[in-house]
Formats: structure tokens, C-alpha cells, sequence
């Protein structure tokens, strides 16, 4: 009964006919962030893509200017000699083919990013079910392949993310916890919006972002203006 009167309390807030300002959208959205525990503000764009062409899929990295809130565990597959430099970066799982095989034999991966040195990507085709079917896959088109390892997993931890399109050509990116200040969720709002807009393949013609909402953890969506 609590968490009915609390969800109608919410959409009461919400103009579910009024199409807001990034600014006012992300007031309401903090409005109704009242769960018992400090939740996440979401961004929802639905793209005009056709996703199940690739020529037309989304995928590309931002980097929030104030992080999303989220701590991620890092896996860095490198040669023996970049391991402390990786571990040193903030990797949480560092290691080369012995971690290789030891991902084959328990496919168990227990971390959020995968991150590779260039000479470690042939090596990584013996898990690359493993890790492409949890869009863990290190590519050089997200920024976590490169010579630079150490560099990429500081990127990581200062808030760098990826996003990319799901089957129905959506993109869901958290944008930073419902306690961040206002000016910080919409100045990493604004990145995101910014980075969608410059990833549109080239193949999409005419208008690419159908709509955007925002919404806190298990509150109503809030449709934003573009």
C-alpha cells in the first residue's frame, strides 16, 4: 500500500501531456527520487534507427563531466609487463592469459568493464562469446582497447561511459545518482545528448532522436525537450 500511494504521489507530479525542459525534468525527477534508498536519475532516448540493421546501430563513449555515481569494476587484459601499471590505474581484475583461460573454464565475470592492450585482442577471441553476449567485449570503437591501458581505466573511473542501442533502438544511460546537485545532472545530461547526437550513422537520414525521457529509479518517465 506504501509503495502504491508513493508511485501515485509521483505521476501526480508528473504532467504526463507536457513536454519539459532538461532543467525542470531533472527537478522533477529528484522530486520523485523518494525510495528508502539513494537511487540513480535515467535518460531514455528513443532513436528512428531500424536496429536490426548494423549499418544503423549506435554505440560511442561519453565522458559525464561529474561521473554517473557508479563505481565500475575494471578487468584489464594486458601483457605481464603493463600489470601493475594497470593495477595501479584502479583495475579492480588484472591480468593476461591466464585470466584468459580461467574466464573459458568458469565463464564466470565478475566485473562491469572489460579494457585490452591491442596485442591482447587475438587472445581474446577464446572468450569472446563469453564477453560479447554481456557487452563485455573490449573494442576499440568504445575506447577501452589501446596502447594506453593505464589511461583508459583513469577515463573509466572520471566517468567515462559507453552506451549503445538496444533491439528496439533505444539508449538507456544513467546520468548520475538522484543526490547529485542539479547543475551537475544537467551538465552530464547535456554530454550524453551531445555525444548521442554526434554518434547518428550515416546511413539514418532525416531526423535521428524520436524522444527523451528522464526518470529517477522507479519513477515516472518525464519527456524532455530536445
Amino acid at each position: 500500500m506504501k509503495i502504491a500511494k508513493r508511485v501515485k504521489a509521483n505521476n501526480e507530479l508528473v504532467d504526463a501531456n507536457k513536454v519539459y525542459s532538461p532543467e525542470e525534468a531533472i527537478e522533477l525527477a529528484k522530486k520523485t527520487a523518494n525510495t528508502k534508498f539513494v537511487g540513480s536519475i535515467e535518460v531514455h532516448v528513443r532513436t528512428l534507427i531500424e536496429a536490426k540493421k548494423t549499418d544503423q546501430a549506435v554505440r560511442g563513449t561519453v565522458s559525464l563531466p561529474h561521473g554517473s555515481g557508479k563505481t565500475k569494476k575494471v578487468a584489464a587484459f594486458v601483457t605481464e609487463a603493463n600489470e601493475k601499471a594497470a593495477k595501479e590505474a584502479g583495475a579492480t581484475i588484472v591480468g593476461g592469459e591466464e585470466l584468459i583461460k580461467k574466464i573459458k573454464e568458469t565463464e564466470k565475470t565478475d566485473f562491469d568493464v572489460a579494457v585490452a592492450e591491442p596485442a591482447m585482442m587475438p587472445k581474446l577471441a577464446a572468450i569472446a562469446k563469453i564477453l560479447g553476449t554481456r557487452g563485455l567485449m573490449p573494442n576499440p570503437k568504445t575506447g577501452t582497447v589501446g596502447a594506453n591501458v593505464s589511461q583508459i581505466i583513469k577515463e573509466i573511473a572520471g566517468g567515462k561511459v559507453n552506451f549503445k542501442n538496444d533491439d528496439s533502438g533505444n539508449i538507456h544511460q544513467i546520468i548520475g545518482k538522484s543526490n547529485f546537485d542539479s547543475k551537475n545532472l544537467l551538465e552530464n545530461f547535456k554530454a550524453l545528448y551531445q555525444a548521442i547526437n554526434q554518434s547518428k550513422p550515416t546511413t539514418v537520414k532525416g531526423q535521428f532522436i524520436g524522444s527523451m525521457t528522464i526518470n529517477s529509479t522507479m519513477g515516472p518517465g518525464i519527456r524532455v525537450k530536445m
